[in-house]
């Protein structure tokens, strides 16, 4: 088992599976430490005030992960469409995640387990 402290999730736009090694303090195994739900960003009146409203609602999508992932040296980070590619910009243009470690990778649906699955697999638990 590795001592460092490790995250991987699989995400999309609307949702995210959060699997960790750690409690942000200590290491232990690997689990599914959460699932964030992106809010829908519903109708409004005016594709800018839409493009708004969606980007709004990324930044706080992004933030919780960001919560989630604390104290991580290392992340790992699957999903269909270009999510993971947004959410790796995202935490490298932010000063506490500047020098953590991301792997993409690309999937299809998958489930709880699959996700907690494709973290060990990655992470050679």
């Amino acid at each position: 088992m590795s001592e460092k402290k490790l995250a991987g999730l699989w995400l999309d736009q609307k949702k995210a599976v959060i699997v960790k090694n750690n409690d942000g303090q200590n290491v232990s195994e690997f689990e599914i430490f959460d699932t964030i739900q992106s809010e829908n960003t519903g109708g409004n009146s005016s594709e800018y005030a839409f493009h708004n409203s969606e980007n709004a609602h990324k930044e706080k999508y992004f933030k919780e992960i960001e919560k989630a992932i604390t104290n991580s040296v290392e992340l790992f980070v699957t999903g269909p469409g270009v999510a993971q590619e947004e959410l790796k910009n995202h935490l490298l243009d932010t000063a506490q995640y500047k020098n953590l470690k991301i792997t993409l990778d690309s999937s299809q649906q998958m489930s709880e387990e699959q996700v907690l699955e494709a973290v060990k697999l990655h992470f050679n638990a």
